[in-house]
């Protein structure tokens, strides 16, 4: 009987531990796990747009959009292209040391916008700084398409992409916008059209013809 007590008492300590090591387990898993408190979250979200140009009593207005494909309107050499950059902590949490990376393509030229312009790697780079939670910040940067001279002459279109990254250390995001250049091709001939000229010249031929032929009927006639 006394052997029993002591299995009993040893087995309800035994229970008394493992239900307090569960129960703390249980508490540790609520906070961070998945039914508990918020899990950190760090994620930035970059979006990178092209202005669209167009007119509007006499002016230029620009209507920023995601791509612009072959069928949009098209630059021109020696043409401005404006971007819209937007950043922003779709996170819970602060974030803090963003850095803006532009990747400029070829035929392009960075003229106005924020950050520092290498052109060995062709990188636009600025700090963007720090976000709060759900905090956006907007920057616009200003490009101009080639010369005629320095751009492809056998490709009368093209089209390129412009890419953008945004990263700290503890998040990162990408994005592209698409835009499209439209030149003369070097050598090919432009079709002449009939002006004022051009139909002078046509009337007094058809008149000349004309009075051949008749001249010619009037030979044979007599003949």
């Amino acid at each position: 009987m006394q052997h029993m007590k002591k299995y009993l008492f040893s087995f309800i300590v035994l229970f008394l531990v493992a239900l307090y090591v569960s129960r703390l387990t249980f508490n540790v898993y609520a906070q961070y796990g998945q039914y508990g408190g918020e899990t950190p979250s760090y994620s930035i979200l970059i979006d990178k747009m092209v202005g669209k140009p167009s007119q509007n009593k006499g002016a230029t207005e620009y209507e920023y959009v995601d791509n612009l494909s072959p069928s949009d309107p098209r630059f021109s050499p020696g043409q401005e292209v404006y971007f819209k950059i937007k950043v922003k902590n779709t996170s819970n949490r602060d974030i803090t040391n963003v850095v803006v990376r532009d990747y400029v393509p070829s035929y392009l030229d960075p003229i106005e916008g924020p950050g520092s312009w290498d052109g060995n790697s062709r990188i636009i780079t600025f700090n963007a700084g720090d976000f709060k939670i759900d905090e956006e910040k907007i920057y616009y940067i200003k490009m101009k398409v080639y010369d005629q001279a320095n751009l492809p002459a056998d490709r009368g279109l093209f089209c390129f992409v412009n890419k953008v990254t945004a990263s700290s250390s503890s998040s990162y995001d990408e994005d592209t916008a698409q835009l499209c250049v439209e030149k003369q091709v070097i050598g090919a001939k432009a079709v002449p059209q009939a002006g004022p000229e051009m139909g002078v010249l046509i009337l007094g031929f058809n008149v000349l013809t004309a009075g051949l032929g008749l001249a010619i009927k009037k030979l044979s006639d007599k003949n």
